[in-house]
């Protein structure tokens, strides 16, 4: 399975998965699973953090790329099929990063891996 990792999902892998659910652990930890992050999602890291609404990453988004490199999580960029797909989105949810993460998991086949109540509302793939 391909899955697209939401931003909070990143952050509680890279934190020690201790608020992850057990189900997305064991997606997490099983290598039978690519893994995939937006660089959507290190973007509104970057920005929560310039905010000082990310307090608990300490030293800043680096710390978490320099974490991904050592993981098998490719890094994908923002397309223009993407881009294609979110202006055709409902707006359920008013978030653009989401909206892109959702866009980014339907033009590319992908399930992802989020806690948001907000998300299977569209009709990208989702489990937590």
């Amino acid at each position: 399975m391909k899955l697209l990792l939401d931003t909070h999902t990143v952050l509680w892998m890279v934190n020690g998965y201790e608020k992850l659910s057990s189900s997305a652990k064991e997606l997490l930890l099983n290598n039978e699973h690519e893994l995939f992050i937006s660089v959507v999602s290190l973007w509104e890291m970057a920005i929560k953090v310039s905010l000082g609404k990310l307090s608990e990453l300490d030293g800043g988004v680096g710390v978490v790329i320099s974490k991904l490199e050592s993981m098998p999580i490719e890094v994908l960029p923002i397309t223009t099929d993407c881009i294609k797909t979110v202006e055709s989105l409902p707006f359920i949810h008013r978030d653009p990063f989401d909206r892109m993460l959702i866009a980014t998991a339907v033009s590319n086949d992908m399930t992802i891996l989020t806690a948001d109540s907000n998300i299977p509302q569209y009709s990208a793939s989702c489990i937590w």
